[in-house]
């Protein structure tokens, strides 16, 4: 294919498998500036690219702003919290400032769902889904599959169990979206309360015994408590959290030899996995954080009309 025939990147339910595969071909060769001594490279040399998020981000936000930089783009980095947004600056009217300043790409993250698909609708520029209230996280979709990939060299086949706080997470959504597009078998492990019925429309197996499940998972991918999310009460204690679906050290002994730890971040030690495991050599929570950067800049290159690549040519 010649690249991604698209505005926006949104979801992950929008794009093609072939889509999916291409981006994470091309983070490869992005991923390999990281060894050398100049990292930038000029592709979006004179593209503006806008960072607008609604919502607290560390990982996220610097990692779009590191692919926009490494990539040789003029960055606009909106705080909200300290813009015309707390004067009571609608989004539309924030749309139209945008427009004015001909941002090439608008980065959004936003705590009301499908706001990046409003945003889209009434803008010109790319417009770059970073996390939409709880119903998608497709870069972070993108990074968990090529790292997958980088580490197995393929995502079909494996049985990859979501573990947490499934109900509020966008991130287990995409993920869920991303994994069987490729061929995993998934499965959601958690309290009834964070992992209802109404996720076996996903085509997902549900599990309420993490003990029981574990030999079987070749990947295991914890998820964080979103209490900022939570409105009640969904266990009885963190302590009783912790006992029942933390991956701990004993936990880990239930695994593959071989099994892959993972977590989007940020991660709460001690609650959904403990210090052993997540440093520990199945864990590839760094990598994942690196490989983040690498695949960013896939996306604003293919967004911005690139070509599939070969090695030669990112120079």
């Amino acid at each position: 294919m010649s690249g991604l025939q698209r505005k926006d990147l949104l979801d992950i339910q929008s794009l093609s498998t072939e889509e999916i595969l291409l981006i994470c071909n091309s983070a490869k060769y992005f991923k390999a500036l990281f060894t050398r001594s100049i990292k930038t490279v000029p592709i979006l040399r004179g593209k503006t690219v806008c960072l607008l998020f609604y919502e607290p981000s560390t990982r996220t936000r610097i990692s779009f702003e590191l692919a926009a930089k490494r990539l040789s783009a003029d960055l606009i980095n909106i705080a909200v919290q300290t813009s015309s947004v707390v004067k009571g600056e609608s989004l539309i009217d924030t749309v139209h400032t945008l427009e004015a300043y001909k941002a090439d790409f608008i980065v959004m993250r936003h705590a009301a769902s499908l706001a990046p698909h409003f945003l889209s609708r009434n803008i010109k520029s790319s417009v770059i889904n970073a996390g939409d209230g709880n119903h998608a996280h497709p870069t972070q979709a993108l990074l968990d599959a090529y790292s997958l990939i980088e580490k197995r060299g393929d995502i079909e086949g494996l049985h990859i169990g979501i573990v947490g706080d499934i109900l509020h997470s966008r991130v287990a959504r995409s993920n869920m979206e991303i994994f069987k597009r490729l061929g995993a078998r998934v499965s959601l492990i958690g309290p009834p309360t964070l992992v209802p019925d109404e996720f076996t429309m996903y085509a997902v197996d549900i599990y309420y015994d993490l003990n029981a499940i574990l030999p079987q998972l070749d990947v295991v991918y914890m998820l964080r408590i979103q209490r900022e999310r939570q409105q009640g009460s969904f266990f009885p204690s963190i302590h009783e959290y912790h006992k029942r679906f933390a991956l701990t050290n004993e936990r880990l002994k239930r695994c593959k030899n071989n099994v892959i730890v993972m977590h989007p971040g940020p991660i709460n030690r001690g609650i959904e996995i403990d210090d052993e495991v997540a440093d520990s050599p199945y864990s590839i929570i760094n990598e994942q954080v690196t490989n983040g950067v690498a695949v960013r800049m896939a996306i604003f290159y293919l967004l911005a009309g690139g070509a599939p690549l070969d090695e030669k040519e990112v120079e």
